[in-house]
């Protein structure tokens, strides 16, 4: 499935253990879980499937262990028809493992990782210089940092297009992730990156500065306010759909996977991020980063019934 590779993602993929609940337990009373599922997840994993899904030809460039967890995580990859053929297979047990607290009355959850999330890094020299150029589109996380400057590299030097899920910020910017902006040309990132990165509180104002760093498109996440969007001649806010979220897990990474795919599409910016959007809503009306995922048909039947088409 090398040939004809429409977008190369490289980044995370975990496996998710997802509980639903209304109360977390503590050390001295437990409580009821409402549901409960494995998925997989991460941000580049999860936005690559996104893209399988909406009918992209993806492939995932990451690391696996050795153990049926392992196994777990690449199902959906394998489900969806992602080629793994340049996965990377760590002689260890899976150590990408996130436990999944979603609350049963919000979608809002939080996280807990493995203690070694980090521990085996994809390498520079287990890429395929080839591989890589060979999709127009390349995705990235900054999850293996060496390895994704790398391949930011090959895919500016191929004429491809670099799109960076900076995911949100809570204070400084880490310098690997400030390295990946310049090499960056569509940088889609969560709430307060923009502000971190340029100190501008004013989206429009910070997304104007990154675009004088190098990306030619800014686009940040506000969970369900929308999202913003900064280019050379536009800005503007795309509202978010109402829908009775379940889980708002992957939310940000399904979104990037579905923006590629209305890039490839070729419509414009406004219409590129109508579509994210609404895939982004219908996934958070399921359990799982990726269970909820649509596909393009039902996609564009959500956008028709509410008046959009997409052209």
């Amino acid at each position: 499935m090398t040939k004809g590779l429409q977008i190369v993602g490289l980044g995370l993929a975990t496996l998710d253990i997802l509980v639903r609940l209304r109360q977390m337990p503590t050390w001295e009373q437990a409580g009821p879980i409402r549901a409960f599922r494995f998925d997989g997840g991460g941000l580049v994993g999860t936005a690559m499937v996104a893209a399988a899904k909406l009918g992209a030809r993806v492939g995932y460039v990451g690391t696996a262990g050795n153990d049926e967890a392992a196994e777990l995580k690449l199902r959906s990859f394998v489900e969806a028809g992602v080629d793994l053929s340049r996965l990377a297979r760590r002689p260890a047990p899976e150590d990408q493992v996130i436990m999944v607290y979603v609350h049963a009355e919000t979608g809002e959850r939080v996280f807990a990782g493995l203690e070694n999330l980090r521990g085996a890094p994809l390498r520079p020299d287990e890429l395929d210089r080839d591989y890589i150029a060979a999709a127009p589109y390349l995705h990235l996380d900054g999850f293996h940092p060496e390895a994704a400057m790398q391949a930011a590299r090959w895919a500016r030097e191929a004429g491809n297009t670099v799109v960076f899920d900076a995911s949100l910020a809570t204070g400084p910017i880490r310098d690997y992730r400030r390295a990946l902006v310049p090499l960056t040309d569509i940088l889609i990132s969560g709430r307060d990156f923009g502000y971190h990165l340029t100190g501008k509180r004013d989206i429009y104002q910070a997304g104007e500065e990154i675009l004088a760093l190098g990306p030619r498109v800014f686009v940040e996440t506000v969970g369900d306010q929308g999202c913003y969007t900064v280019t050379p001649t536009e800005r503007f806010h795309t509202p978010a759909f109402a829908v009775p979220v379940v889980d708002t897990t992957g939310a940000g990474d399904v979104f990037h996977g579905a923006y590629i795919v209305g890039l490839l599409q070729g419509w414009d910016a406004r219409r590129v991020a109508q579509f994210a959007s609404a895939v982004s809503a219908l996934k958070c009306t399921v359990l799982g980063g990726r269970a909820g995922i649509p596909t393009f048909a039902q996609t564009l039947a959500f956008l028709r019934e509410r008046g959009i088409e997409m052209g």
